[in-house]
């Protein structure tokens, strides 16, 4: 598995940009009130966002430590995958959160100042957990290993 790139981040960005601005817009339009975020979605992001770093410590110590330690696989792998979920998830809700901004200040009637806030807030929170799940991959990984012609001499084909 490989790390998330920045490509895939800004590409999930801009389109969460689309995806919360033309909700908003398409809401209104049809005569519904718009689409807050409320402050709920705000504390669950940020406690994902933790849970996941503090998942992903114990591996990061496994890998790092210089005694051996035995390291499931299985958990590993789950928390890596947990950990890309997460910053995956966690770009889409940032642009779609900045997307929820920029039409809360562009409406032509003025927004309130609550609606403003909590949008700004959701959008922060989303941003946690895009660097919560990057620094649980990045704990998740592997260190390069130390001699790399000691490493192939070691796994070539017997003749």
């Amino acid at each position: 598995m490989r790390r998330t790139g920045p490509a895939a981040l800004i590409a999930l960005g801009l389109i969460g940009v689309g995806i919360g601005y033309l909700l908003e817009v398409g809401l209104v339009a049809a005569g519904a009130a718009m689409l807050i975020p409320p402050i709920s979605l705000s504390v669950t992001l940020v406690a994902i966002g933790v849970i996941v770093v503090l998942l992903a410590i114990p591996i990061r110590r496994a890998v790092r430590s210089k005694v051996k330690v035995h390291v499931d696989p299985f958990r590993a792998m789950r928390i890596a995958v947990l950990a890309k979920a997460c910053s995956l998830v966690g770009g889409l809700l940032t642009g779609t959160g900045i997307g929820v901004v920029v039409y809360v200040l562009t409406r032509p009637v003025p927004a309130t100042s609550e609606s403003l806030w909590l949008s700004i807030v959701a959008a922060v929170s989303a941003v946690i957990l895009l660097i919560g799940g990057l620094i649980a991959e990045y704990f998740c990984t592997l260190p390069p290993p130390k001699d790399e012609k000691t490493e192939h001499a070691e796994h070539a084909p017997v003749h």
